[in-house]
């Protein structure tokens, strides 16, 4: 297509590519290689492709390569010229920098970006809409690294978020990153400041009703952000699934793909199978296997080295009887005679690599570093593929101890963690009893001081006593060991912010690019952080404990009560507290014993059953159990009944509303609507929150609430702690029963009944995007009221059903409530059929 010479394309080429390291050590990310070309090339012969002749390059990052490279575009048959940013103003204030040249309708495209999309008709797509700006859209099987997005029938947008995590995601139609935009656009950018397209343009555009349009484009797009997308960017170009052009000329072989480049030089005795490209100026030699992959300029490949779905960049020699599997060979390596270098390699520019050398799984190499004859590297993270994406999950990072979450694999995090907070910070430690988490904390300090931080470890303590001390004395954050309460083998890190409240996820995202980039800094020796141990922790706790309690009013009303210690660390502080109430304690399991943190679902509602039995031969006011980190507490009415997560939520919220005019509650999306009618009863507010605990303890320290709950046992007092304290709610829910002078079963009978049928089902990963955009459209069909606040809840007048997918697991959890069981049942069985259907 011929484009009108004033229609111009603005290429994105400013990115760092720090997930791409090492390839990005020496190169700006748009010219890392792609089959042989710098990866902005292809976008380049994109857009030529499609009539654009204009180009602009908006750079940052190493400019002068990209210039020296292109030119004034000539030689590519188009006109280029470049807009330099002196300093980071985001995706759209960098736009802004060009504004003075734009004149009429425009392209935004990132240059390291992978696509063959048809740019013709998302042109005309745009025009057709009269649209103040387009984005071009595409369907991915994984979408949390994207922004996802909306349109209704007529493909505007309605809803947009970037980068959530699997309880936002409401569709598998993602931003590319293409965007094609009227020069008016440039009102809504303000000048010299961060402004970026995702987090800042649309929203205020879908805001203000303007026309956002979405294009949902029909071809192959991959954003190449980290080498194992590169590696498969590579494999997917081999084997026809996206259409570039590929340099050299092709062969004309049955069953195979081969391109070789000009005056290269390859054996008949050598083979090649599968896709393969050869370079400018390379030589393959006799019994040489090459599989899948792609050669550089330049490049030599002795007698029978085997090479296999692997990409070696120019000026590089492959020795004899090597042998490569899933690597990347940076430009000018040296792999001398039988090396072997094993899967997920990365090796930059100018290593050698010696003789009968042997390079275990995912090490890599930054430059110019030498592998001596014979020896044998190995990355002392021997946790493989576990980690090749992301460091956290929901309970902080976790990993088999002394396998995954081994020492030197702790360390690293720990430094990693030390070099985001920057030297000279302070950080807050502690840990369970048991003699694993000892030396995993241990590991971790030794990490922190490496990089500067100064270390105050409180050992073995409960972990509220380690979120209330946080940021006391000006201490930037927190971590706790611990024994996992549900794998006895796994060893979880638990992270914390100032007030003791959970990591956000963006700065869990600081912390993994950190770790992953392998280049943060050690301090000098005069510079090692300061280890110390503070002595007055429990007693500030203590005292700021008491201070919130009405103790009197527990002290006269004489409870008696049964806690179960669960073995837990809490048993060496909680009953001094209880002793200062005044209150008749039966203590069951309140000796430390490390070998019972972890308990099998059997071994939960065992002891559940021990504490309910307990209670009522000791004719007690109520019984309490705690969890091991003494964070949640789980219920026993005078009656001896287990009360249910959901039904201890509903009543520890008629407490608090019965005890105090207006009093404002925030519980989960998953928690009963009962909550609503207690709320009108008592003229109480509740405000629903996302299910994560991060998200409950955010709302915590904005303290408008009077009580958060978690659904889980889990519940905020933020008065006290704006994190989950099971010890403070004990005392809490006794000074509520013995200000109105009733008992928890007595209180159940005024809820209504609640019937709440919740359930996990199987759904691949690759499917979740696409279940929760079909979940939408359903209920849009059926004429339905929902809701996206966290997965999508549906409401009808009968029932309301929530379907969220699961963060760490392919599962989705489908929760449904309704006046009968029964019909609870119903609904659910239609949710988990439609999401099989939608699997296919």
């Amino acid at each position: 297509m011929e484009m009108e010479d004033t229609v111009k394309a603005l290429i994105m080429a400013g990115g760092l590519g720090t997930r791409l390291r090492p390839l990005t050590i020496n190169y700006p990310k748009p010219m890392v290689p792609v089959v042989n070309k710098p990866m902005m090339v292809h976008i380049v012969e994109l857009l030529k492709q499609h009539g654009f002749k204009e180009m602009s390059s908006i750079l940052y990052f190493q400019p002068e390569m990209i210039k020296n490279y292109f030119g004034d575009g000539n030689s590519f048959g188009i006109k280029m010229d470049y807009v330099d940013a002196v300093e980071d103003f985001g995706t759209a204030g960098s736009v802004k920098n060009a504004e003075k040249s734009i004149k009429e309708t425009f392209i935004v495209i990132s240059g390291d970006v992978l696509t063959d999309f048809n740019l013709t008709e998302a042109l005309k797509y745009h025009k057709a809409k009269k649209a103040l700006a387009t984005m071009v859209l595409t369907r991915v099987n994984n979408p949390l690294a994207y922004g996802v997005v909306i349109t209704d029938k007529d493909g505007r947008i309605e809803r947009f978020l970037e980068k959530p995590v699997w309880g936002e995601v409401f569709s598998d139609t993602v931003n590319t990153g293409i965007y094609i935009l009227e020069p008016q656009i440039f009102e809504f950018i303000p000048e010299k400041k961060e402004f970026d397209f995702s987090r800042n343009l649309f929203p205020q555009l879908l805001e203000g009703k303007q026309n956002l349009f979405g294009y949902i484009a029909d071809g192959y797009w991959k954003d190449i952000g980290d080498l194992n997308e590169y590696r498969i960017a590579h494999q997917d170009i081999l084997t026809g699934k996206v259409k570039v052009e590929i340099p050299g000329n092709k062969l004309n072989t049955i069953g195979r793909d081969i391109w070789v480049g000009e005056d290269s030089e390859i054996d008949k005795q050598a083979n090649l199978k599968g896709g393969v490209v050869i370079g400018k100026n390379c030589i393959v030699k006799a019994g040489a296997e090459i599989v899948n992959s792609v050669i550089g300029d330049n490049t030599q490949v002795e007698e029978s080295a085997k090479i296999y779905n692997s990409v070696i960049w120019e000026n590089s020699h492959i020795g004899r009887k090597a042998e490569l599997r899933e690597n990347i060979i940076c430009k000018g390596v040296d792999i001398r005679a039988k090396a072997f270098i094993q899967n997920g390699v990365v090796i930059a520019d100018e290593c050698v690599i010696g003789e009968e050398a042997r390079i275990k799984d995912n090490v890599k190499l930054w430059p110019h570093k030498v592998v001596e004859d014979g020896s044998t590297l190995s990355s002392s993270l021997v946790w493989g593929e576990k980690w090749s994406k992301t460091l956290f999950g929901a309970y902080g990072i976790s990993g088999l101890a002394n396998i995954e979450m081994t020492p030197e694999f702790v360390a690293k995090v720990g430094a990693a963690y030390g070099a985001y907070l920057g030297k000279g910070s302070t950080v807050m430690t502690s840990r369970d009893s048991h003699k694993a988490s000892r030396m995993i904390n241990r590991a971790f300090i030794c990490g922190l001081l490496s990089s500067g931080v100064n270390v105050k470890d409180l050992r073995a303590i409960p972990i509220p006593l380690l979120r209330y001390n946080i940021g006391k004395e000006g201490e930037r954050g927190g971590i706790h060991v611990r024994k996992s309460p549900y794998d006895s083998q796994v060893i979880d890190i638990k992270f914390f912010d100032i007030g003791g409240v959970d990591l956000s996820f963006n700065k869990e995202k600081s912390i993994e690019q950190l770790f992953f980039r392998e280049d943060f800094r050690r301090a000098k020796v005069e510079d090692t952080g300061d280890l110390s141990f503070p002595g007055r922790v429990i007693e500030d706790y203590k005292e700021g404990f008491l201070n919130a309690i009405d103790h009197k009013a527990i002290s006269q009303a004489r409870l008696r009560i049964v806690i179960d210690y669960a073995f837990s660390d809490a048993a060496t502080l909680f009953p001094s507290i209880l002793g200062d109430l005044g209150c008749e304690v039966i203590a069951l399991n309140a000796n430390i014993d490390a070998s019972k943190i972890t308990k099998s679902a059997e071994e939960f509602d065992a002891s559940w059953k021990k504490l309910a039995d307990a209670t009522i031969a000791l004719k007690a006011d109520i019984g309490f159990m705690l969890d091991t980190g003494a964070e949640k507490v789980f219920l026993v009415d005078e009656k001896g009944k287990m009360v249910s997560d959901e039904i201890a939520l509903a009543l520890i919220a008629a407490l608090v509303m019965r005890n105090k005019k207006d009093a404002s509650i925030a519980v989960p999306v998953t928690a009963t609507a009962v909550i609503e009618e207690v709320a009108k009863k008592y003229h109480g507010q509740i405000l629903r929150t996302k299910t994560t605990a991060r998200s409950i303890m955010e709302q915590a320290l904005r303290k408008e609430q009077d009580l958060l709950g978690d659904n889980l046992g889990g519940f905020i007092f933020p008065n006290f702690l704006g994190a989950f304290d099971g010890m403070f709610v004990i005392a809490k829910i006794m000074e509520l029963l013995a200000k109105q002078n009733i008992r928890l079963h007595a209180l159940s009978q005024e809820l209504p009944p609640i019937h709440i049928h919740k359930e996990r089902v199987p759904c691949t990963w690759s499917a979740k995007g696409t279940v929760m955009r079909n979940l939408i459209q359903l209920a849009k069909d059926e004429g339905a009221k929902f809701e996206l606040l966290d997965g999508v809840k549906i409401y009808d007048n009968e029932f309301w059903a929530l379907l969220i997918p699961d963060p760490d697991k392919p599962f989705f959890n489908i929760y449904v409530e309704s006046a009968s069981g029964n019909k609870a049942k119903e609904i659910f069985s239609k949710y988990k059929t439609k999401i099989a259907q939608w699997q296919g």
